[in-house]
């Protein structure tokens, strides 16, 4: 796995955000979870940027995958 940091940021409820986290957990992917119920700010922090859904993966400098893309969370995969 690259030892770049994994950010998934989801929300109580969503059913793209459990097959996102799945995904990852499956494939061996390390990541942070960041839910936005839980972290009020942190749904502040998405709306600031313009994200308006959930699930969303950061990696550092990369593009972030928005929604359950598994032919773009490959890429994650080392």
């Amino acid at each position: 796995m690259d030892a770049k940091k994994v950010v998934l940021y989801t929300r109580d409820g969503c059913m793209q955000c459990k097959m996102t986290k799945r995904f990852l957990q499956e494939h061996h992917v390390d990541y942070q979870e960041v839910n936005i119920n839980q972290s009020p700010e942190s749904a502040n922090y998405l709306r600031e940027k313009g994200f308006r859904s959930v699930p969303i993966v950061f990696r550092q400098d990369d593009q972030p995958i928005i929604g359950f893309q598994p032919q773009a969370l490959k890429g994650l995969v080392g």
